[in-house]
């Protein structure tokens, strides 16, 4: 059992990561923590898609051109679209936590605090 675990560290490493994230997220009522809990899980998953990409002895899909022709063998290169799909999540992640943290700043100038719970309440009262 336990090598596996071992065999596939970059997979584990991934799944506690995304753990320690989604307990942050859920047990924490301060905004901040819960912004970095989830960029947390986001880390975890772009972790988990590059070791899943990548392939032991095989090199990056880039041609070179050796002895006068190019070697296009399959069996050669690792799969591009993990490393790919790794790319778009990191630039959607910091426009996410971009905009998170952007409406964090509004709702501590409107309520002076960044407990959610204490913002929920102060807004269904002012919603009387």
């Amino acid at each position: 059992m336990f090598n596996n675990l071992f065999s596939n560290f970059y997979e584990t490493t991934a799944v506690i990561i995304f753990g320690i994230g989604f307990t942050t997220l859920l047990l924490h009522r301060n905004l901040i923590k819960k912004i970095i809990g989830f960029n947390f899980m986001d880390t975890a998953i772009y972790l988990f898609l590059a070791a899943k990409g990548y392939i032991q002895g095989r090199v990056a899909p880039i041609l070179i051109f050796e002895n006068g022709s190019y070697d296009t063998s399959f069996e050669r290169y690792i799969n591009p679209i993990p490393a790919g799909l790794v790319l778009t999540g990191i630039v959607v992640s910091v426009s996410v936590t971009a905009f998170m943290l952007a409406l964090t700043i509004r709702l501590y100038k409107k309520y002076h605090t960044l407990d959610i719970d204490k913002i929920v309440r102060i807004a269904s009262k002012e919603e009387e």
